[in-house]
């Protein structure tokens, strides 16, 4: 897969995206890298630390949101995408769901869309990502935690339909990620679940991509705060590296990618 200029070998390696969140109220770093000097601070760190794609996020998406309008969540990506692209060769990724700041970001020099609501929450998306040739992941999402006796297999079966939107729409195949969405839309029992069975998600036919650094399902197993989930991230980094997932997004970039070497070492062997 080639994103940007890199390629990504996403069927033997597995790859850290790193959170850049230029948000006052992120749930993990809120007001930490909304200024753009300690933004550019942040992103070059996380690239010596070995993080292969930055993602920017200028909304929270944390549970409980108060929700931007477009224009100010272009106003705090727009610069951070523009100085990272003139500085640095890596990939950008926009954590967006709205398609107007997708299309604003993508001609910016964004390289991938990463959308929490899978091409369901805005109808324009689909296009705007093909339109531009640009990645796009996709993640599971949905109004309320319901699902059939089967949870696994309807969480498969969305997420499949979220890929199947996206090719209809003209996004290339080559150029989808899946995210099985752990704590969004699902019960702590749920979140527990995906963990266990990354290896049958990983078989969907898609890059997938996990993303639980520091989450929910963390803190409530560990009974910890935000600040405290780094062993319990690391852990199911461990599980994404066995089971054949393609990308990590991550707050601690260089843990995580001391435990994605480790792990490699040792089922390479």
């Amino acid at each position: 897969m080639k994103i940007g200029n890199s390629e990504f070998d996403v069927k033997k390696n597995t790859y850290i995206m790193g959170i850049l969140n230029v948000t006052p109220d992120s749930f993990s770093d809120g007001g930490r890298w909304n200024q753009i000097d300690a933004a550019m601070k942040r992103c070059e760190l996380m690239i010596e630390e070995g993080a292969s794609i930055i993602d920017i996020g200028g909304e929270s998406t944390r549970p409980g949101y108060t929700q931007i309008d477009d224009e100010q969540e272009i106003e705090r990506i727009a610069p951070v995408i523009e100085k990272i692209k003139t500085n640095f060769d890596i990939p950008v990724s926009v954590d967006t769901y709205k398609s107007k700041v997708a299309k604003e970001a993508l001609r910016l020099g964004a390289d991938l869309i990463n959308d929490i609501w899978g091409l369901r929450y805005d109808k324009e998306m689909a296009n705007v990502i093909a339109d531009s040739g640009a990645v796009c992941c996709l993640m599971h999402n949905k109004e309320k935690a319901e699902y059939s006796n089967d949870f696994l297999k309807d969480l498969i079966s969305e997420m499949l339909d979220s890929a199947e939107s996206a090719q209809k729409s003209g996004i290339n195949k080559e150029k989808i990620i899946l995210d099985p969405g752990v704590g969004f839309a699902k019960t702590y029992e749920m979140n527990l679940d995906v963990l266990h069975n990354l290896k049958t998600i990983n078989t969907c036919g898609f890059p997938v991509l996990l993303g639980c650094s520091r989450k929910s399902v963390i803190g409530l197993t560990l009974d910890l705060p935000v600040d405290q989930r780094l062993e319990g991230t690391l852990v199911t980094t461990m599980l994404a590296v066995m089971s054949g997932c393609a990308f990590v997004r991550v707050h601690d970039v260089k843990e995580n990618a001391r435990v994605i070497r480790m792990m490699k070492a040792i089922l390479e062997r």
